[in-house]
């Protein structure tokens, strides 16, 4: 498989991966061959990348830390949370903790395996994919970080829920004026009053926009005074924040680019350690993206390395005539290459 833009998508090719909606159901199966209409509706819906087949990359096997049957479940879980606090009702906390459940065990299962961030967003889905990837990521984190399986617990249902606040939030809102119309103060209060959570749970949406450096919101904390888990969920929260945004030219921000602006944060919004640890576990370069060497070959990552996640191996394919010559690099093995850039 191939990760491609949606403006290099052309009829007659077959999608790569799975694109849910926001309740969890298919809108388009993998493997399904693509129209014209197939794609217009695509970028209708703010789809920008997707995988498609490719038969120089069959053998390609993108790795998932979280399957698509829990990505399922999740998703629809997130569904229904966010339906019910806009209606009013109290969601089920059961629910999500057995939801969460599922997630740890497929995290733990899954343990060597890079993060990247693979799903197709949509308008529809962006909040709900949102809520999983920072619960994903932070969950990650914080395996690696010797967390017990109940501070895994907390961290993980606090991550998923840490945009509550957002949900059902007035339109006149004014975040800036009033600290208590913050969505992470809002969320708090949500949280808050859930006698089956921790309340560190609830302090995860209430911190998670705050700086270690004081200069962040609704309460200007700092430092120590954050708790751990806000500070690994502030770090999956940005990370995934960029990976679903634009640059100044309109152009998608890659995984590498954000890592880079995230080294930037460091010390002043992001906690310098957890960031360390963080960017232990995230895919540089997707397994699919297409990329250029410094020795100028262009190829395709198909393989990658824990605790390696900028040295993937790349396989670069040359057609002479009516032959093909492939080759590999496996980054790791070769000090002196780099990647020189992403080609997207």
């Amino acid at each position: 498989m191939r990760y491609v833009p949606i403006d290099d998508l052309e009829p007659g090719q077959f999608l790569g991966r799975t694109i849910f909606s926001s309740n969890g159901t298919v809108l388009l199966n993998e493997g399904v061959q693509l129209t014209v209409y197939m794609i217009s509706t695509l970028k209708r819906i703010g789809v920008t990348f997707v995988y498609v087949r490719d038969e120089l990359y069959d053998d390609v096997d993108i790795q998932e830390v979280v399957s698509e049957e829990t990505k399922r479940a999740v998703i629809r879980q997130m569904n229904q949370v966010f339906d019910s606090v806009r209606s009013g009702k109290e969601f089920s906390t059961k629910s999500v903790s057995l939801t969460i459940d599922q997630l740890l065990e497929d995290i733990m299962r899954n343990k060597d395996v890079l993060v990247h961030l693979a799903d197709i967003r949509s308008k529809e889905n962006a909040d709900y994919l949102h809520a999983m990837n920072v619960c994903m990521m932070s969950s990650v984190v914080g395996m690696n970080m010797g967390f017990s399986p109940t501070q895994l617990k907390e961290l993980a249902i606090g991550a998923l829920l840490h945009d509550i606040g957002k949900v059902g939030a007035p339109p006149d809102g004014d975040e800036d004026e009033d600290p208590r119309r913050h969505h992470a103060w809002r969320g708090f209060e949500t949280l808050k009053g859930k006698r089956e959570y921790s309340l560190l749970i609830a302090h995860v949406a209430f911190q998670h926009h705050e700086h270690v450096n004081g200069t962040g919101r609704p309460r200007g904390l700092q430092a120590d005074a954050i708790h751990i888990y806000a500070k690994i969920a502030a770090v999956a929260n940005a990370y995934d924040n960029l990976v679903s945004s634009f640059d100044e030219n309109g152009r998608r921000i890659l995984p590498h680019e954000a890592c880079e602006r995230l080294m930037a944060m460091a010390g002043r919004q992001l906690d310098r350690d957890v960031l360390v640890e963080f960017l232990k576990t995230v895919s540089v370069y997707p397994t699919g993206s297409s990329v250029r060497l410094t020795n100028k070959e262009v190829g395709v990552v198909v393989g990658q390395h824990r605790g390696l996640p900028s040295r993937p191996i790349v396989r670069v394919v040359k057609r002479d005539d009516d032959e093909l010559e492939v080759k590999e690099f496996d980054l790791a093995k070769h000090p002196t290459l780099f990647v020189e850039s992403v080609l997207m």
